[in-house]
């Protein structure tokens, strides 16, 4: 499952791990999507809506059902032939903005809905842009909402760590810990990866 504020990369990450496009797939700077996707193996590249992935046996989807037409009219499957994708499903989730406006403009519960996913996933990865840290407090929300049970899933992912000077990358990865300090408010710190990832040289 990953989880992230918008133009985070979290998009791009699924891509450098497939190795293959896959179906909806949008890369921009700005917000590109407001669709929950799970990335499912498949040989025929294709798209499977959200109602259809609840009735399908094969898939653990189910259970989404009870979040009704509103949540699986913004949850769509991605089919792509990636060896990745024989051994686990990927969860991309719609970048989260800040504001009040955007979160009350939703026609589900993001945060249950994340849960629901995170309470099933081995792995949470929370994305972060290395330009831009600040933490909306509808992310603040969503993640206290997946804690419970969760924590020891959660591992937090510094993206495009090579477009800062190596002294501000210290100190952003720094400003991360200690963000992350006062959100969990646990005496073990939440590990935190740096890297790119992204189909271009990195700088």
């Amino acid at each position: 499952l990953l989880l992230g504020q918008y133009s985070t990369g979290k998009t791009s990450f699924i891509r450098h791990l497939l190795g293959v496009d896959f179906p909806g797939m949008h890369i921009g700077p700005e917000p590109t999507s407001d669709k929950f996707m799970a990335l499912v193996h498949g040989k025929d590249h294709k798209i499977i809506k959200g109602n259809t992935l609840t009735v399908l046996p094969d898939l653990p989807f189910m259970g989404l059902s009870q979040f009704g037409s509103r949540f699986l009219n913004h949850f769509n499957g991605s089919v792509a032939d990636s060896p990745l994708l024989q051994f686990m499903n990927m969860i991309d989730t719609p970048g989260i903005l800040s504001g009040e406006k955007q979160r009350l403009s939703r026609e589900y519960d993001f945060s249950q809905t994340a849960k629901w996913f995170a309470d099933r996933s081995d792995l949470i990865l929370l994305l972060f842009d290395a330009h831009k840290l600040d933490i909306s407090d509808e992310f603040k929300q969503v993640v206290e909402t997946i804690r419970p049970h969760n924590d020891d899933k959660i591992r937090c992912v510094l993206n495009k760590a090579d477009v800062v000077e190596k002294d501000q990358l210290v100190r952003v990865y720094g400003s991360l810990m200690w963000s992350m300090g006062k959100l969990f408010s646990t005496p073990e710190v939440v590990r935190v990866y740096t890297g790119s990832y992204w189909g271009k040289d990195l700088v």
